[in-house]
């Protein structure tokens, strides 16, 4: 070992800055007795450390080894330099580098330092409803521009107190340089509003917020519905186990029967109405806190209004120190799980702004607890599921968004719009794709100009100027229509990107597979528009990210009232069964469904394809499917009979109907719905039927890759599209495929469905320009 005394400079790139860097930098140089100093800058983190060399060995191990728990180090790089004869070691000012940029930390739950801190009564941030600290609170709602500092965030108005400013300036203190540290002296403030009275936190009462959380309950017990600010927007509440108060927010919020999100006090209350298994409970208690889908328990107490027709609920757990107080009560009275849906009319985006809130929702809420930390930026609440003992997405924002995918080359700087439902976009800066969080379904214009403004505030962030812009192939999506206006604006190129090349492209990215690596690509989903105009979503693709062949897929079917199908599955249904060669008889299901007028009707736009566009859609195989089994014949909500359909199938049945394969005219599945029709006749229980199905959409994945195997010589498989959410078709599909050793890629980072379009869309992007 040497003792020489040498200097480093030393630059690390990643999640560095919002996550206690520094003064776990400071604490290392100490340990190690090293002179030097440490600063944020617009790329990173910066040190220039002196002292004997052996030393400066160990303390670059240990930024790896010890980082913060939030931290995600990329890079760390090392080089010689000029010794400057530091005495001691200090942390420097922040430092903006034109240009430079570093991704950003996401907002994180309540820690345990800080829930301790909450509940302990000599503690000055006792019952503090914004207490934080390095380890844990906002970053990416409230971050205005970078470096993170607080000057660039919305706590800037909040001046700090003497006890405030002393944390934030000691480089020992767990608070050191935590952007929005406060406390009641000098933080934000709560208070609960309703059309009669008014309660308000002050710096001298702290008893008016308490007393502002506790009405909350009260309101929230005896049934009412009450508006409630987070961390990326509103949530409207109301008590999980009462039927009525549940009914009634459906009912002001026009949401029939899509599921509500739940908030429990704790692991154990959760246990009481889910199934949870140690990856699920991990997950639920992870620094993100996401919603995560359980199996829900036959003996719950839950209402069946939160989640219709589910064999599953979205359950999270409280993830800021309000939520903790909502759940607390000085006489151990237990406030029972909470409905936490987003705050906003159906299809609108969540409010974040206090005066918008009150407006927009007046007519769903009894009450709003209020607060005046700004939102910068709204952010939904994420929502996964375990599968295989890994994360699945479903619903990537909160707590994960900006982090980027790291690609497995660098890109050029792009724009990829996304999709029309469960819009995300991403921006690409040289091996980063920066995924946005979830936007929504972009059908009106309050929705596009919330992706306007998140596009803006992204390029700002990352100080990208897009070269490309990429977007869906779909002539009416209102996120393509943007992307081409930018892209006129701009005068820079602009990539159509066909949809379902877009999904297995994502899904290679976040595979980390490398350029001119040919996989076999699964791609199922509801709608997405084909190169032959015709609606696509049955896909199997031979894909890299220059380009694909559509090997094969499901035969076309005319899709009777366009658009209106998606709502109508016996719409669908009725498609299938003159494909497959069945009289609509009045003893099934989808023939009762539509009156005599309405069958007349959809006859003549089947056989005359007027308003009838092509489908090879997997997703409306199910809903037809869902139909045929009685399960569903009207949704009011995208997938719903899918759902329905997957949450009705008998995990124990393993047999399958016939399949039949023709290379020349695609996948015929007409075989299915006879076999199908003749197990509805023969009485067969909904439960076993719904299982048959899911099995034989297994064997044929099986026996097209087989083939695709044998024609091209491929041995990997990736897995895309909404379809995919289907645990029940996505286990047995990679049993069969794993059985055939086949090497399979699933989606863990992004969603398989329309949240996972941009990513795609932006590595394509980056091969067609190469």
């Amino acid at each position: 070992m040497s003792t020489a005394s040498v200097t480093r400079h030393i630059h690390i790139s990643g999640t560095v800055q919002g996550v206690g860097f520094r003064p776990f930098v400071y604490g290392l140089a100490r340990r190690y007795e090293l002179h030097g100093e440490v600063g944020n800058t617009s790329s990173g983190v910066d040190i220039s450390i002196e002292g004997a060399a052996d030393q400066i060995d160990r303390f670059i191990r240990s930024l790896t080894l010890e980082a913060p728990p939030l931290a995600k180090i990329d890079s760390i790089e090392v080089q010689a330099a000029q010794a400057n004869g530091f005495t001691a070691f200090s942390i420097v000012d922040s430092v903006s580098q034109a240009g430079a940029f570093q991704p950003i930390s996401a907002d994180f739950a309540l820690c345990d330092d800080c829930r301790h801190e909450l509940f302990d009564p000599s503690n000055r941030r006792y019952r503090y409803p914004f207490i934080n600290c390095t380890n844990c609170g906002p970053r990416f709602t409230i971050i205005q521009d970078i470096p993170y500092d607080r000057p660039l965030t919305t706590m800037a108005q909040f001046d700090m107190c003497p006890d405030c400013a002393k944390e934030y300036a000691d480089p020992l203190d767990r608070r050191f340089h935590a952007q929005p540290i406060a406390c009641p002296k000098c933080g934000p403030k709560v208070w609960l509003q309703t059309s009669a009275e008014y309660w308000v936190q002050s710096a001298k009462d702290q008893r008016d917020a308490n007393d502002a959380t506790q009405e909350a309950q009260r309101l929230l017990m005896a049934g009412k519905i009450v508006a409630i600010k987070g961390l990326g927007g509103f949530h409207l509440a109301c008590d999980a186990t009462n039927a009525a108060a549940v009914a009634e927010l459906r009912r002001r919020k026009g949401r029939v029967d899509k599921p509500f999100a739940l908030m429990a006090a704790n692991l154990e209350s959760i246990e009481q109405f889910c199934e949870v298994n140690d990856r699920e409970r991990a997950l639920l208690q992870s620094p993100q806190h996401p919603i995560v889908l359980l199996n829900k328990r036959s003996d719950s107490t839950i209402s069946q209004q939160v989640a219709p027709g589910q064999s599953t609920l979205g359950v999270m757990l409280p993830y800021t120190p309000l939520h903790e107080l909502l759940f607390f009560h000085p006489s151990s009275l237990s406030l029972p799980p909470l409905v936490m849906t987003s705050g906003n009319f159906s299809e609108e985006p969540i409010a974040i702004d206090n005066e918008d809130a009150i407006e927009r929702l007046a007519p769903l809420a009894d009450a709003f607890l209020l607060h005046n930390r700004d939102i910068h930026l709204r952010c939904d609440d994420s929502v996964l599921r375990v599968f295989e003992n890994h994360e699945l997405p479903i619903r990537r924002s909160r707590g994960y968004a900006p982090y980027p995918v790291k690609l497995p080359f660098n890109a050029p700087p792009i724009l990829a719009a996304g999709g029309e439902l469960k819009n995300t976009f991403c921006v690409t800066r040289d091996n980063y794709a920066f995924l946005s969080q979830h936007i929504g379904d972009v059908e009106n214009y309050e929705t596009l100009k919330s992706l306007e403004d998140s596009v803006m505030h992204f390029e700002k962030l990352f100080r990208i100027k897009p070269h490309i812009i990429a977007y869906d192939l779909h002539p009416d999506y209102l996120a393509s229509r943007y992307a081409l206006r930018q892209a006129e604006r701009e005068n820079i190129q602009s990539i159509g990107v066909q949809h379902h090349h877009a999904h297995i492209a994502a899904c290679m990215a976040e595979n980390n597979l490398p350029d001119r690596r040919a996989v076999i690509g699964v791609a199922f989903d509801g709608t997405g528009y084909g190169t032959d105009g015709a609606i696509w979503g049955g896909e199997f693709l031979v894909a890299d990210y220059r380009g694909y062949i559509r090997a094969t897929h499901l035969k076309y079917v005319p899709l009777p009232g366009g658009d209106a199908a998606t709502w109508h599955p016996y719409r669908i249904a009725l498609s299938y069964l003159s494909s497959a060669g069945i009289e609509w008889a009045a003893d099934l299901a989808p023939v009762q469904a539509a009156d005599p007028v309405e069958r007349a009707t959809i006859a003549r736009q089947i056989e005359m394809m007027i308003n009838a566009p092509s489908t090879s859609s997997m997703g409306r195989l199910f809903d037809a499917v869902a139909s045929i089994l009685n399960v569903r014949q009207e949704v009011n909500y995208e997938g719903q009979a899918a759902i329905e359909l997957e949450a009705l199938a008998d995990r124990n049945e393993t047999s399958a109907y016939p399949i039949s394969i023709d290379w020349q005219f695609a996948i015929d599945v007409d075989s299915i719905i006879r076999s199908i029709v003749a197990d509805v006749r023969s009485g067969v229980p909904a439960p076993i039927l719904s299982a048959r199905f899911h099995n034989s959409i297994a064997l044929i994945v099986r026996e097209v890759c087989k083939s695709l195997r044998n024609r091209h010589g491929l041995n990997e498989v990736a897995l895309s599209g909404g379809v995919f959410q289907n645990v029940t078709l996505l286990k047995r599909t990679l049993e069969l495929l794993r059985a055939e050793n086949f090497k399979v890629y699933t989606h863990r980072l992004v969603p398989p469905n329309d949240g996972g379009l941009a990513l795609g869309q932006a590595v394509i992007a980056a091969y067609t320009t190469r």
